[in-house]
């Protein structure tokens, strides 16, 4: 978890139930939110990466290391956006329960 953002990992720690840091008393529902956000991206980015893995490179592109990377780069933005827009609810969730557990501190 030592790349993801502050936040996410704090929600990854949060789901999976591991000892990690405490909710912090005075956060907002503005930094729940985005915390939900930034975790559903990560999501949507490793789902749509397991995706597209199955998907052969072409003869017009080249394949190779190159088309690697920008596929790579393309899908981080596109699970950026993805929670951005809501994706598909996970955010939402994640928010409400990480004000529940600072409501329960």
């Amino acid at each position: 978890m030592a790349d993801l953002p502050a936040s996410s990992a704090l929600v990854a720690q949060s789901l999976s139930g591991g000892a990690g840091p405490k909710p912090v008393a005075g956060r907002t529902p503005e930094d729940a939110r985005k915390a939900g956000e930034e975790f559903e991206a990560f999501f949507m980015t490793q789902m749509l990466e397991h995706m597209f893995k199955g998907i052969p490179t072409d003869g017009y592109f080249g394949g190779g290391y190159g088309e690697g990377v920008y596929r790579s780069v393309m899908l981080q933005e596109y699970g950026r956006v993805l929670g951005k827009a809501g994706g598909i609810g996970i955010g939402d969730m994640v928010a409400r329960e990480l004000m529940r557990l600072q409501e329960k501190n």
